[in-house]
């Protein structure tokens, strides 16, 4: 299911929503220009540096000495604690690819709004980083010795869609459902949101048997996981904003 657009109105101008949006749009068009400039082992370094690599960070907690196995891989022999942690948080502002980047951003575009609107801008900025800290450490401790780089907002929006489901959990969903032949149908949140964190935690649980058997996934379901639920979490926290007025149509 793809979710196309919802319905739930706002009361006011998503700033911090359209900041995400640019942001992440520009770093990664800076990535394509380091392509399209340098080639794709300058592109590709970036990545090593600024994406989150896993087993950078039982490195560091081991003194630091990268195995020599693994030297040539990571471009480097020794991993300093910032460029083991920083990319907790830089990661998620890299993107993998078009198709990566896009649907980050259109479910961005869905759901943020709304619960921004909820929050407020800054308690939204500070919720957003915090899901997408939270994702990065739920995928780090599934995948604790993995080499491969993970970038993407996936987490961050991750969390923002568990608040959504928390806040508007009957709001409708416009949604792209791809069963046979393409069709259009409006469903409730509750079910668009709770089939998608279903499937990224049966295929995280997929993925931590394939990786016990010695295979290796491309997409980073357990900072799915570790993003939605902090969403669910913290949205319950935190103080909804004061405003003179409010939509309760789809709580």
């Amino acid at each position: 299911m793809i979710p196309l657009k919802d319905d739930t109105p706002r009361f006011s101008t998503p700033y911090v929503t359209y900041f995400l949006l640019g942001f992440n749009v520009l770093v990664f068009l800076l990535q394509k220009w380091v392509e399209w400039a340098q080639g794709a082992v300058a592109a590709d370094q970036l990545v090593l540096v600024f994406g989150l690599i896993p087993i950078k960070i039982p490195i560091v907690l081991a003194g630091g000495q990268v195995p020599l196995k693994i030297v040539g891989y990571l471009g480097m022999r020794y991993v300093t604690p910032l460029g083991a942690f920083l990319p907790i948080l830089t990661s998620m502002f890299l993107h993998g690819g078009w198709w990566h980047i896009i649907a980050n951003m259109w479910a961005l575009w869905i759901f943020g709004d709304n619960v921004e609107d909820y929050l407020g801008h800054f308690a939204y900025l500070l919720f957003y980083l915090g899901a997408g800290i939270a994702g990065a450490i739920v995928h780090v401790i599934f995948n604790w010795n993995s080499v491969i780089p993970t970038v993407g907002a996936s987490g961050a929006i991750a969390g923002v869609m568990g608040a959504y489901f928390v806040l508007y959990p009957k709001a409708r969903v416009l949604t792209l459902v791809p069963f046979f032949f393409v069709f259009f149908v409006w469903l409730p949140a509750w079910i668009v949101l709770g089939f998608w964190f279903l499937a990224q935690f049966l295929n995280g649980a997929a993925s931590a048997i394939s990786v016990q058997r010695g295979a290796t996934g491309g997409v980073a379901f357990w900072a799915h996981v570790g993003g939605f639920l902090t969403g669910l979490l913290l949205i319950k926290l935190l103080p909804q904003r004061p405003r003179l007025y409010r939509y309760s149509g789809w709580n």
